[in-house]
């Protein structure tokens, strides 16, 4: 009877100092350091959104997107409105005329414009860097004569001696030069009118005399205007032909709209990029002349909008994706070494290690906001897997597994690295190399004997 009790605590203890049971304890714990690794994430996440309120702020001091419209010739005309008045004690309904003042648009017969965009990373709050530009364009172009004829009203009630020339744009608060337009030979400066209903600020110049200005049936206009703004510069083709040419030193531009940029002129390069734009009034659905009010035509607008690729906090966020990865590859190591080399690894070891390598994700954000992602990743990385195999020498009493340890620390590290960098073959890479750590594990566990 006392040999059988013995036998059955022998047993017990055999179990749990069996492979299966050390692997099933290093498997939980892996499960259990995604906790931190988690509220690693949400602080990156609550980092990233303070900085967007930050950028938020100073973007609407300094300029947001930029999108302009015009300009538009804005002749006035006069109708007439009837109604019927009737006569409460007679009865006798007599119809009355009122005078009302309406106004006609005309877009351009040509419009080109020409536009630098230059990179200004001169604006900080805090720790945060908001990256905003300047953008300098010039207009020109020409009006053909008017054709009140299409929109049905007769040459009598047009007030040829009122027109004017007006431009929408989204971001009037960050015009930072004097808006001055020549019309064949005379000079206009504009001015801002009362909103309306759309989300644009309308600028508007003196009247003038149409029939006056023209020459050769045609008004020419010339003028320039300087923005400042952030992430987009965009332009509604309101010409029956329309050119735009942007360059700018902005490396990571992504050109939007309905209509895309010349392929065959179009260059980007690190020092910056340069689009060219042609659009014809066959390519959209809109005319040239509008009676009472210019239309909306958001969704024809076209142009570019400067973006990070990926900013410190994406990468960081990339990072900490690759986490359980890290911890359960790192794990795997040790566990194989613990079997291959007969080393008893105490729990508690494996957590000492899990939680260094979690720390290695809030030296990384923390490091980043002070410096660039590659400096903060390498000191980072260096810390913790120095850290680690400091560790590991004390842990298996020699130095050839704990130098094994740091090597394959740094290969997993500076993959990770790779992976974060790329865009378009990170998930290709990164499969590939999952491949080959899978056939690595296969390789070294080959000898084990998982029956103890």
């Amino acid at each position: 009877m006392e040999n059988q009790e013995n036998e059955h605590i022998e047993e017990e203890k055999t179990f749990f100092q069996s492979t299966t049971a050390k692997m099933l304890m290093v498997g939980f714990l892996t499960l259990v350091l995604l906790i931190p690794l988690f509220f690693v994430q949400d602080l990156i996440r609550e980092r990233s959104q303070r900085k967007n309120q930050v950028v938020d702020k100073v973007t609407k001091l300094w300029g947001k997107d930029v999108l302009f419209y015009g300009p538009m010739l804005r002749i006035p005309y006069t109708t007439y409105e009837e109604s019927n008045i009737t006569n409460s004690k007679t009865g006798v309904v007599t119809v009355e005329k009122e005078l009302v003042t309406n106004y006609a648009y005309f877009f351009p017969n040509e419009l080109k414009n020409t536009s630098t965009i230059k990179k200004n990373e001169s604006l900080k709050r805090g720790i945060f860097n908001t990256v905003v530009f300047t953008a300098d364009m010039n207009f020109t172009g020409n009006f053909s004569n008017p054709n009140f004829t299409k929109l049905g009203i007769p040459d009598e009630n047009i007030q040829w001696n009122k027109a004017a020339l007006i431009v929408k744009t989204t971001n009037l608060k960050s015009i930072k030069s004097e808006l001055k337009i020549q019309l064949n030979t005379e000079k206009f400066s504009f001015e801002p009118q009362n909103s309306d209903k759309s989300n644009y600020s309308t600028l508007a110049t003196e009247n003038f005399d149409y029939k006056a200005l023209i020459s050769n049936e045609k008004l020419n206009f010339n003028f320039g205007i300087t923005y400042n703004g952030s992430n987009s510069v965009k332009f509604i083709p309101v010409g029956k032909v329309t050119t735009v040419s942007v360059d700018s030193d902005w490396e990571s531009p992504s050109f939007e709209g309905s209509f895309a940029a010349s392929d065959t002129t179009k260059t980007i390069s690190k020092n910056g990029f340069h689009a060219d734009w042609k659009i014809l009034d066959i390519n959209r659905t809109f005319t040239q002349q509008y009676a009472q009010e210019a239309p909306d035509l958001d969704e024809y607008s076209f142009g570019v909008k400067l973006i990070k690729t990926v900013d410190e906090y994406q990468q960081n966020e990339r990072a900490s994706k690759y986490g359980f990865l890290v911890i359960g590859l790192t794990f795997l190591i040790f566990f194989l070494i613990q079997s291959i080399s007969k080393v008893n690894i105490h729990i508690f070891q494996y957590s000492m290690i899990g939680i260094a390598l979690i720390m290695f994700y809030t030296l990384l954000i923390s490091i980043t906001e002070h410096s660039t992602f590659s400096f903060a990743y390498t000191l980072a990385g260096i810390a913790v897997i120095a850290m680690i195999t400091l560790y590991s020498i004390s842990i298996l009493k020699n130095k050839k597994f704990p130098m094994f340890i740091g090597i394959s620390l740094t290969v997993l590290y500076s993959f990770i690295y790779v992976i974060i960098q790329m865009e378009d073959y990170a998930l290709l890479v990164g499969s590939i190399g999952l491949f080959l750590i899978l056939g690595a594990v296969m390789y070294f566990s080959r000898k084990i004997d998982w029956s103890k």
